[in-house]
């Protein structure tokens, strides 16, 4: 678990792992950064209550990082990537280890099913669960069991983790996407079942969405320099809305009104599309859908097309592997 400013769902993430209806054994090992809240206090007190949850430092508070220091304390051969805010489905564990035996894939993961406390989080969760948010991207949506490109968080054979190296630890996000690029490249098959479900917070204000979805962009346009022809026409969504509105607003202040068609077109259509993504819900959750869908569409946008090169070609400088193969597992 990679852990930072964690106060408000760390202990409930850790029990929804330590009552997994799982036979085999298991072990809690939490990479915690530098937080300014009571993340490390709590971290304390779950170590003392069950002998399975240890902790590790990460003094860089970067999840990459995180994650490879918790996968080089950690013994077993299987290896779950579980977040501070993520909650387990109760037969999660167990699930996964079937379908890594069933399907002899490396790496499984299934749906971030995104939920709220409080109308924000509530439009946040509809707008990342909904086709007009996220496209058609399973692990938000949902779909068939079959191989992905990409899962959310995963449960990974612990071999293919040791002869990647871990994860690219200049990728302060994207690290996920780019790990199972790498292991797709070199054979292994990356499986995506809807049988596996982790519950989700979102981001609890405009401004930290705005940012998460800032530096997903941003971090993905580094992947597509990192790795060549991993591009794709859903990613490039997002930069193409921001393009277009932004000409858009341009043509219709200096040349003719009807370049303001573009925005006020997006405006309509991000509208319409949160009526059924707001099915069930409050009317204050269902007002504040739109303004997540734009917060998420243009910040991911912005951080895609302002993407420094320079970040692209440190992460090729600094190739190196992060987690060896240890005799002891």
């Amino acid at each position: 678990m990679p852990v930072l400013n964690e106060e408000r769902h760390l202990r409930n993430s850790v029990r929804h792992i330590l009552e997994q209806d799982y036979a085999g054994e298991l072990e809690v090992v939490i990479a915690l950064g530098p937080s300014t809240d009571r993340t490390d206090e709590i971290a304390a007190q779950l170590v003392a209550a069950d002998p399975r949850v240890h902790t590790v430092p990460n003094p860089t508070g970067r999840t990459p990082a995180a994650l490879n220091a918790a996968i080089k304390a950690s013994r077993h051969p299987v290896v779950v990537r579980v977040d501070g805010h993520g909650m387990l489905s109760p037969d999660y564990i167990k699930t996964a280890v079937r379908l890594l035996d069933e399907t002899g894939a490396v790496n499984v993961g299934g749906i971030m099913h995104a939920e709220g406390e409080n109308d924000w989080e509530r439009a946040v969760a509809a707008a990342m669960t909904s086709k007009i948010g996220v496209g058609n991207a399973a692990f938000h949506t949902g779909g068939t069991a079959a191989p992905a490109d990409t899962v959310y968080l995963g449960v990974f054979r612990r071999e293919v983790l040791e002869r990647q190296g871990g994860y690219n630890e200049e990728f302060i996000r994207a690290q996920d996407w780019e790990l199972n690029y790498r292991i797709r490249e070199a054979g292994g098959l990356i499986w995506f079942s809807p049988e596996l479900k982790v519950s989700y917070r979102p981001r609890p204000t405009v401004r930290a969405l705005a940012k998460q979805y800032k530096d997903y962009g941003r971090w993905r346009r580094v992947v597509t320099r990192y790795h060549q022809g991993s591009v794709n026409l859903r990613y490039l969504a997002a930069p193409g809305a921001v393009l277009a509105i932004a000409a858009g607003v341009v043509v219709g202040a200096v040349l003719t009104p009807l370049g303001f068609v573009v925005p006020v077109g997006y405006v309509v259509a991000i509208a319409l599309g949160s009526l059924p993504a707001g099915k069930g819900l409050t009317t204050g959750a269902r007002l504040r859908i739109p303004v997540a869908l734009a917060t998420m569409h243009m910040s991911w946008g912005w951080g895609f097309l302002t993407s420094p090169r320079a970040l692209a070609n440190r992460v090729i400088a600094s190739r190196r592997p992060a987690v060896q193969a240890s005799a002891d597992v």
